[in-house]
């Protein structure tokens, strides 16, 4: 498998494996299909498929061919009952975006009186413009906890990607990478696993770092 090594420090994250490098089963997901959605269409539901998850949730360096955002959600409403939902967003990245659609299609009703606590497990962390839209949001709705676990930093290397990640923390959103813990929580969760258990790919600990200490140095910059 190629590496790439990091800058400034020692570290190194796998890219993806080439064909001729791969399991068959790693070769078989990667290969697959996805049929194509029209460039405005918005999926929701409660499981989906394996093969989704395990493509685009895998959080190589190079995300080749995985243009959409999967967004798994846990919403906690809590006032005199507590009351929670879960479900997933799928996109298209010509139309709407996953984290829009969240609060169009999902969160649409803020009761200002309750308090909500709302996780996110998503494949890629959000646009510079989708950050900015969460952010507003946030500020505006104090009674609104959110946490965003990440598979992995959508470019992470541009500047306004940068300044979104620390607009949403400034706003109070907690941010984390996605580690073993938290795949295989989503994996029970928000995957149509036909009890299959979740199986870590090789390279998921050393990649889940490297996106961990690049997020930090992010939010660190002034």
């Amino acid at each position: 498998m190629a590496e790439k090594e990091t800058k400034n420090n020692n570290k190194v994250v796998k890219k993806e494996k080439n064909a001729e490098g791969e399991t068959g089963e790693e070769a078989a997901t990667e290969n697959l299909e996805f049929p194509e959605l029209g460039p405005f269409e918005t999926i929701t539901g409660q499981r989906m498929p394996s093969a989704f998850f395990k493509f685009q949730f895998k959080n190589v360096e190079y995300s080749s061919g995985r243009h959409k955002t999967f967004l798994c959600y846990s919403v906690e409403k809590q006032g005199t009952e507590c009351e929670r939902s879960e479900g997933y967003v799928e996109d298209e990245h010509a139309g709407t975006h996953a984290e829009s659609a969240f609060f169009t299609d999902i969160f649409t009703e803020c009761d200002g009186s309750l308090s909500y606590s709302i996780i996110w497990y998503v494949s890629s962390s959000p646009c510079a413009v989708c950050a900015a839209k969460i952010a507003e949001y946030l500020s505006n709705s104090p009674n609104v906890e959110l946490t965003i676990f990440m598979a992995r930093l959508f470019m992470w290397e541009e500047a306004e990607i940068h300044q979104g990640l620390r607009q949403l923390q400034a706003a109070g959103c907690r941010l984390r990478i996605m580690k073993a813990p938290e795949y295989n929580y989503c994996w029970n969760t928000y995957v149509d696993n036909e009890g299959e258990a979740f199986t870590p790919w090789e390279d998921l600990q050393d990649s889940s770092i490297f996106y961990e200490e690049k997020l930090h140095e992010i939010l660190q910059q002034a």
